[in-house]
């Protein structure tokens, strides 16, 4: 388990002053990979066009190009704006399977400081049922912290 309040504070002094959505994706995708064995594929999709998804830095092997927000994890997360824990892939409904090694999945919505979704953190790995509430709430503050602030 990552030790967040230090990974914050890390993503926060690397983050300072950045604006550029790409360039904070990018960063916060390899700070958080690199955080924990369990995270097999990090990165985000982003909003690019009314209900879809494209995929946008990560850290791993290929994603997916596009996701349809009426398809896969990462598209329940955009469209329901909930975050997504899903313990076994292959149990849930309209998986997408980018990667045949993933087991479990953590997706995050991630919101401008207006609200607006504007992607999604989407988090593989290669266990079954890796991820806990606790990675779901620290990464998910996180994600506010850097995203939505003002």
């Amino acid at each position: 388990m990552p030790d967040y309040p230090s990974l914050a504070a890390t993503i926060r002094s690397l983050c300072e002053g950045e604006t550029d959505t790409i360039a904070l994706m990018a960063t916060l995708a390899c700070e958080i990979h690199h955080s924990d064995p369990r995270f097999d594929w990090t990165g985000f999709y982003r909003v690019t066009a009314p209900e879809l998804l494209k995929i946008g830095p990560y850290q791993g092997g290929h994603g997916c190009l596009v996701i349809p927000f009426s398809r896969g994890v990462c598209g329940a997360a955009a469209r329901t704006g909930q975050i997504q824990r899903i313990a076994d892939v292959e149990a849930f409904a309209g998986h997408i399977a980018c990667a045949a090694s993933t087991r479990s999945e953590l997706v995050i919505p991630v919101r401008d400081v207006g609200g607006q979704i504007i992607g999604v953190l989407d988090i593989d790995s290669d266990r079954p049922d890796a991820f806990t509430e606790e990675d779901a709430t620290a990464l998910s503050a996180i994600i506010d912290e850097v995203f939505a602030r003002g």
